[in-house]
């Protein structure tokens, strides 16, 4: 098996959430495979905005077509912070990694949460660098609750 590169899948994170927030969204698109799958959703499916939320594209253009026309609507500042950075897996041209999302936006001068979740990343090795080849984004929406209590924990795996 190839050896990866663990700082730089997460330089790649980083870059990503970095760019997204400052709306410099072509430099997105070369951080994109061919044929890369990116997804978000709430972890039920059910929030009040989840038709902002819910995302489904195959292929760099569809996919910055939604990131485009999403972050046109958000808000700024906005700030998207991976917390949590690990390897799931490794294969000869790919690595897996999942993360904790917490955002923030700028409410009364004052920094407020605006949403957390988790993502899981799929990166594919080439030759300038890591790109990502799928990015699912499950963001939280329900009331914390006791662990047991919450029935579909099981669900917020990989979907793809």
């Amino acid at each position: 098996m190839t050896a990866h590169d663990h700082l730089a899948a997460h330089q790649l994170i980083n870059r990503w959430w970095f760019n997204y927030d400052e709306g410099r969204l072509d430099a997105l698109a070369e951080l994109l495979t061919d044929d890369c799958h990116l997804a978000s959703r709430t972890e039920t499916g059910q929030h009040p905005h989840e038709e902002f939320i819910r995302s489904d594209n195959r292929g760099p253009e569809a996919a910055m077509a939604w990131t485009k026309e999403h972050r046109r609507h958000s808000p700024y500042p906005l700030r998207h912070h991976a917390a949590n950075v690990h390897v799931v897996a490794e294969r000869d041209d790919e690595i897996d990694l999942d993360s904790y999302l917490f955002v923030t936006q700028i409410v009364e001068r004052t920094p407020s949460t605006l949403s957390s979740g988790i993502v899981h990343w799929t990166l594919a090795k080439t030759d300038q660098g890591y790109k990502i080849r799928r990015k699912e984004v499950v963001l939280d929406s329900i009331e914390s609750a006791a662990f047991h209590e919450v029935e579909f924990v099981a669900d917020r795996q990989k979907t793809w």
